[in-house]
């Protein structure tokens, strides 16, 4: 029978470096380099999202529809129970768009400055819809990031940011280390 997502037999013949159990990833997500992407286990990538480059996914994380995580060398990390909600774009890799270089793929190298530098998504972290995530920036564990921020900076544990670019709003509540417990101890029953 087939269903909007791959399966296990299917996911093994893409040749991600690994995969854990109940791994649930679109036909529909378009993946560049599947050999340098690993995925944990209960891990969902939705409809018409992007995986290109160096990326890691803990457990317990959902990559919402639309999403373009582009992890050139450097890669992303993306740590158990993050979410990333639609339309959010990570970039460990990006042009310089001031007009000093071309920002372009298609010219050569040595007329672009390009910066590759690792993003980091702490555990329990979440982006809000339309989010944007440029190069080198940490997001540490606990953040949320509400929708349509932009963060070009790395950001404190424990907090909730909005905005273009995106500032500390208000402490984060902890609950969730809590609720990682229960879940773990009714997984593992």
């Amino acid at each position: 029978m087939i269903t909007s997502f791959y399966s296990e037999q299917e996911l093994s013949e893409l040749g991600f470096r690994s995969f854990g159990k109940n791994v649930q990833v679109s036909r529909k997500c378009s993946i560049y380099g599947a050999e340098n992407i690993t995925l944990g286990s209960n891990v969902r990538i939705d409809d018409f999202s992007i995986l290109s480059g160096r990326i890691t996914i803990g457990s317990y994380v959902r990559v919402g529809p639309l999403c373009c995580l582009c992890g050139g060398q450097s890669g992303i990390e993306v740590n158990d129970y993050s979410g990333i909600s639609s339309r959010c774009a990570i970039y460990a890799v990006s042009d310089d768009y001031s007009g000093n270089a071309f920002a372009n793929p298609t010219i050569p190298l040595k007329f672009r400055n390009v910066t590759d530098a690792k993003v980091i998504l702490g555990k329990y972290t979440s982006l809000g819809t339309g989010s944007t995530v440029l190069p080198g920036v940490t997001i540490e564990e606990g953040v949320s990031v509400g929708s349509m921020s932009l963060v070009r900076k790395s950001l404190e544990p424990w907090a909730v940011y909005i905005g273009i670019p995106c500032r500390k709003l208000k402490e984060r509540s902890r609950k969730i280390i809590e609720l990682e417990q229960e879940l773990l101890k009714e997984t593992n029953s």
